[in-house]
């Protein structure tokens, strides 16, 4: 699997770069004119981590999104302190 999230699913989307030039109305010019469009992807933020998924340890590509929001069940590194 390419540019995907294994949580989410998440990958690239198309779009489209929109070059300008010209100075904006209300900085008192006659406004900005679009002098090219060009197809562009929006690719998502995915990071090759370790995943706790089915009880295993595995390494998989993860958007930052789910990283922050929870989504993501990281393995434990080791054993925490005991007195």
């Amino acid at each position: 699997m390419g540019m995907q999230c294994a949580i989410c699913g998440k990958k690239p989307v198309g779009g489209n770069h929109y070059a300008r030039r010209g100075k904006a109305k209300y900085l008192g010019g006659v406004g900005r004119k679009v002098t090219g469009i060009s197809k562009r992807l929006f690719k998502p933020n995915l990071q090759r981590i370790q995943i706790q998924l089915e009880g295993r340890v595995q390494r998989k590509r993860v958007c930052v999104q789910c990283i922050h929001s929870g989504k993501v069940q990281r393995p434990m590194k080791r054993e925490p302190f005991k007195v």
